[in-house]
């Protein structure tokens, strides 16, 4: 009788005979790297020439094709910010943080209990709750400017900035309240479990517990929200004034029939754009890490 050794599983690292397998090169790798470093600069490119543009004179930004070799001049930033006799930016702007930060505080305020309790706490026919909130992105913002113009008449709220604020919180709730269900979804459940056998009540364990495991979600969430209501024209355009006219209705008033604008333009598109590149270079981890953490299931 042949006597048999066991010798136990074989390590994935290593072959039957024990010896270190190779690693296998992962097909595609340098083309996919060199499409995505393309895909990049193709992004990057017309932010860069915008850039550059503001930094020329009017009549060297004109000039097709245009010259990358053209002195450089601070004239568009002087014009923007008034010392060519203009309007000051600085009102805009401030109504523009003001509506955009509060708005996004809300949103969170109002979408994470509501992601809370469609997710780790779920109602009955959520499913119906989500389609719903759904459904209110899918009427275009064009379709109900109208009676919202007529309310804000009616009501005396054109050109009050608490008014755009509002209107910006409905805006973002549900596209929030999505993105905030998908993260609270990856939240383990047994954490949940041990707080409440201490004793924490819903407002402690959404702010102790759940808030830093979904703090990446959380920043993603709000930095979409941001952006949005910055970046926000139609709205504001229709009804707001001079009191709460927002950074976007400023920067159209520089285009104009007559005269040469483009450096202009250039240099307030680049000011006003600022804003929304500090915030998302300042949370690009937490970004990163909120737009992958409810990814996959």
């Amino acid at each position: 009788m042949t006597a048999t050794t066991d010798v136990g599983p074989v390590p994935a690292t290593r072959t039957p005979e024990g010896a270190p397998r190779k690693k296998r090169r992962e097909r595609g790798g340098p083309a996919l790297a060199l499409a995505a470093w393309v895909i990049g600069i193709l992004f990057v490119l017309p932010v860069l020439w915008m850039v550059l543009t503001s930094f020329h004179s009017e009549a060297d930004a004109a000039t097709n094709p245009p010259s990358l070799a053209a002195p450089l001049t601070l004239q568009g930033y002087r014009e923007f910010f008034g010392a060519g006799g203009g309007a000051s930016p600085w009102p805009s702007l401030l109504n523009s943080l003001t509506a955009s930060v509060l708005s996004t505080i809300l949103v969170l305020v109002l979408a994470i209990p509501a992601a809370y309790a469609l997710s780790i706490r779920p109602v009955r026919k959520w499913t119906d709750v989500m389609f719903f909130f759904l459904s209110t992105k899918m009427l275009p913002i064009v379709a109900g400017l109208l009676p919202i113009y007529l309310f804000a008449q009616y009501t005396g709220l054109l050109d009050n900035i608490w008014f755009l604020i509002v209107l910006y919180t409905s805006m973002n709730l549900p596209i929030a309240v999505w993105m905030m269900r998908s993260f609270l979804a990856e939240v383990p459940v047994e954490i949940l479990e041990a707080a409440s056998m201490d004793g924490a009540g819903l407002l402690l364990t959404l702010r102790r517990v759940v808030g830093p495991v979904v703090l990446p979600g959380i920043a993603a969430t709000s930095l979409i929200c941001f952006i949005f209501s910055w970046n926000e024209l139609l709205m504001a355009r229709v009804l707001t004034g001079t009191r709460a006219e927002t950074a976007p209705v400023y920067l159209t008033g520089f285009v104009t029939s007559q005269g040469l604008f483009l450096a202009k333009v250039c240099a307030a598109a680049f000011v006003v754009s600022l804003p929304v590149l500090i915030a998302g270079f300042a949370a690009q981890d937490k970004l990163v890490q909120g737009l992958s953490l409810g990814a996959v299931k």
